[in-house]
């Protein structure tokens, strides 16, 4: 492995000194990070600006389609690059954020795959961050382990669950982390630092690779720069091309259109795509975010029968198969309910029927959020020949642009206000708190999830819609419904998991992005100046 001088104060590190922080920010480790950050960083900024400039295109009323000029690409008879051997069977797949006992858990779950989340499923504070970049080290030499409060010692079992990273998506900054002045891209650095400390080790003593997750993509040209990224690493560490492989979460509406362009582009270093599809709802209401025409029922109400649903899961396998290579179906977020077996079995039967249909559909394998669906999915999605169904074709689908984006139907309730006020705030207060997977009403919520709900409520309110009884949604109702709301969740039962934490600012915040006159594009990037005692971006902070 090269090691790469640099001067002390090439990166500034604006956080405390801590075990993890030596361990992970070596001097070898900084100078890869800078390399990344001044080589791709101001591509990344000409693609952010692409992407606003197609949200006003957007906005004026041009509507998502697939692109003439890569019609060639979609017409054309190519396929991905072989499938490692750990990499063919993926049939279910856990995800979890990255903190020790997360990590052993889902790498024991008896999963195909683990994916350590850095991004919808953490908080994105600092010792979460390196922290978390310090247990996968660990995990990936063998010497993971957490000792919980009653002595029980947890330690990774023999033949884990394979290992996937997600890193935080392009729109996303380090503030703790500054190269010439300026905030290092989230995503490099939790590639970077995976990438750099254990990408050797996983080829050469475990037999597999530095495997990713890729969220939030836009376009083909994004999945160019992420190509460019694998390119540029392998070399400077001097692995193989292809080592890398990455699947794609299709995730957001524009995406949905690029998907054979997003695979041509990673081709060499290509594990699929990906149903993303809580990110994806979220990603509908910002794309039509200035159409009325698009206003979103209940959440509970869009599911995924919803036509606008069907035709993107399908398209995901017809272009996946057509290609070789996988397509993933999507989350089940239920928690089993160990107290209630009548709820519990109506929960799970859900789950089941919503496995089913992926299975029907073609999809190779899924996600749960908890190791107690891994049975459910693994009988559902069991009799797969060869782990997969990549050689079963979808060629007679093909959805029409009309298809992708017709408008769901459902009504407005009151309920279904509630319930996004609800859950926002107790999600906000929980990331505000450094929690960034959290279980509310037996469902696992992350971020995508609380965009749901957030990006709901400022729609409901910018187009004064209509509830089911006639009442229209503006700012008085919704505040007069946020009071109650978080009047009743700090004076929930004392033991309660919702009694702890600070309310009133996840309500300021809620209120701020609901009511502002444009929709913010992620609620993290509004929230992350909150975290770590609120240092805002480019602010003065501890150094080391």
């Amino acid at each position: 492995m090269p090691a790469l001088a640099i001067p002390p104060d090439e990166l500034e590190i604006r956080a405390p000194r801590t075990p993890a922080t030596s361990l992970i920010l070596t001097p070898e480790a900084q100078g890869f990070l800078s390399r990344l950050t001044r080589e791709f960083s101001p591509r990344l900024a000409l693609l952010l600006e692409a992407r606003r400039q197609r949200q006003l295109q957007f906005d004026g009323g041009t509507r998502p389609g697939f692109l003439r000029e890569t019609a060639a690409i979609r017409e054309a008879d190519w396929k991905v690059a072989p499938i490692p051997p750990d990499l063919i069977d993926r049939r279910v797949e856990i995800t979890g954020p990255v903190d020790r006992k997360m990590i052993i858990n889902g790498l024991n779950s008896g999963a195909n795959v683990f994916m350590a989340d850095f991004e919808d499923a953490t908080s994105p504070t600092w010792d979460n961050c390196i922290g978390g970049q310090a247990n996968l080290k660990a995990a990936v030499l063998g010497d993971l382990t957490f000792e919980a409060p009653d002595g029980r010692l947890y330690r990774i079992q023999e033949k884990p669950a394979t290992l996937m990273v997600r890193p935080r998506g392009w729109h996303l900054r380090e503030k703790h982390l500054l190269c010439d002045g300026q905030p290092l891209p989230a995503a490099l650095v939790d590639f970077g630092l995976f990438f750099f400390h254990n990408a050797a080790p996983l080829i050469r003593a475990k037999g597999t690779g530095p495997y990713f997750y890729l969220p939030k993509l836009e376009s083909h040209l994004e999945a160019r720069l992420w190509n460019d990224i694998f390119l540029f690493s392998q070399q400077f560490l001097g692995l193989p091309k292809g080592s890398i492989r990455a699947t794609v979460l299709i995730e957001t509406l524009p995406a949905a259109f690029e998907m054979d362009e997003i695979l041509h582009e990673l081709r060499e270093h290509s594990a699929g795509l990906n149903c993303g599809r809580w990110d994806y709802m979220f990603s509908y209401i910002k794309t039509f975010r200035a159409h009325p025409e698009f206003l979103l029922p209940d959440r509970g109400q869009v599911t995924m029968t919803q036509p606008f649903l069907r035709a993107y899961t399908r398209l995901v396998v017809r272009t996946c198969h057509r290609r070789g290579i996988h397509a993933m179906g999507g989350m089940a977020a239920q928690i089993p309910i160990r107290d209630d077996p009548e709820a519990n079995a109506s929960a799970m039967e859900k789950v089941a029927a919503d496995k089913r249909r992926e299975v029907a559909d073609g999809h190779d394998g899924t996600w749960v959020a908890h190791p107690g669906l891994i049975p459910l999915a693994r009988e559902i999605f069991g009799n797969l020949e060869g782990g997969n169904q990549i050689g079963k074709p979808l060629e007679s689908f093909i959805p029409s642009s009309a298809d992708l984006i017709a408008a769901p139907t459902g009504t407005r309730t009151e309920a279904g206000l509630r319930q996004n006020v609800n859950v926002a705030l107790q999600y906000l207060q929980s990331w505000l708190g450094g929690q960034g997977c959290v279980p509310i009403f037996n469902l696992m919520e992350d971020t995508a999830t609380a965009e749901i709900c957030r990006s709901q409520l400022w729609q409901w309110i910018r187009h004064r819609a209509p509830l089911d009884d006639g009442r229209v949604i503006d700012p008085p109702l919704f505040r007069e419904i946020l009071r109650q709301e978080c009047d009743g969740l700090r004076t929930d039962p004392p033991g309660s998991r919702r009694t702890a934490g600070n309310y009133d600012q996840a309500a300021s915040l809620l209120d701020r992005l609901v009511t502002a006159p444009a929709l913010e594009d992620f609620l993290t990037v509004a929230a992350y100046d909150l975290l770590n005692g609120g240092t805002p971006l480019n602010e003065p902070g501890t150094t080391i």
